[in-house]
């Protein structure tokens, strides 16, 4: 694998994982968004990640898609909220909070990591044009 093989499966891995922490980011801000019984609850974002290119082919990772939560949320009993049905009922979405922060620290990990390539691998191509200079 040449240097610029290793930044450009690096950049997959960055690709991903921005695109996952910008999953996890909208669960965390929707955590607590109140929707009346009759409509549907925030539906969390997940995001599918597969290799990227044929089976012998190791071209780093790319998103496969994105999958939604379920649109039925939880309902909470909270008579005096202003979206509350006749029963005292609203609607929250299924988001666990602590599986998102897990989900976002695991992301972060990701990031920082293919980061942390793209570094070494500048680096690399930096001491082989200055060997080459000399």
């Amino acid at each position: 694998m040449t240097t610029f093989g290793a930044i450009g499966i690096a950049s997959t891995g960055l690709t991903v994982n921005r695109k996952w922490l910008d999953a996890v980011s909208d669960n965390l801000a929707n955590v607590n968004t109140v929707r009346p019984t009759d409509e549907e609850a925030f539906q969390a974002r997940y995001v599918i990640a597969q290799a990227a290119g044929g089976p012998r082919d190791t071209a780093g990772t790319q998103v496969a898609g994105i999958e939604l939560g379920s649109a039925e949320g939880r309902l909470v009993y909270e008579p005096d909220h202003p979206l509350a049905d006749e029963g005292g009922y609203v609607r929250y979405p299924d988001i666990d909070l602590s599986s998102q922060m897990s989900q976002l620290i695991m992301a972060q990990r990701g990031y920082q990591a293919s980061t942390a390539v793209v570094e070494r691998a500048r680096a690399t191509y930096e001491q082989a044009l200055s060997i080459g200079r000399n």
